[in-house]
């Protein structure tokens, strides 16, 4: 599975629909080969994307559980924690002087 879509079901809060069109899209771009389509092929690819994300939703209103709902927090502690063990430790992103908030 490709390493950047993520599980999507049974977090609080819940998922996003930018969430799932973002997973979608990297589904599309990893079967397709396409990070970015010519144009010739960019409608498809977009709609792939738009019709990917809409079943999604679908799907994940639809799935039941009894599960508590997982933490968002925790899960990504756990997988910045995979990452450094598998990678080793990351630099801290820089913040951007400026984004300044008016």
């Amino acid at each position: 599975m490709c390493r950047n879509i993520r599980p999507l079901f049974n977090f609080e809060p819940p998922v996003t629909e930018d969430e799932v069109r973002a997973a979608s899209l990297q589904f599309v771009r990893k079967i397709s080969g396409f990070t970015k389509p010519s144009k010739a092929n960019e409608a498809t690819f977009l709609a792939a994307v738009e019709e990917i994300a809409k079943v999604s939703i679908q799907l994940l209103r639809s799935l039941e559980t009894n599960a508590p709902p997982r933490n968002r927090e925790q899960e990504a502690a756990k997988a910045r924690a995979r990452a450094a063990e598998r990678y080793g430790p990351q630099k801290p992103v820089a913040k951007s002087v400026h984004s300044h908030v008016h």
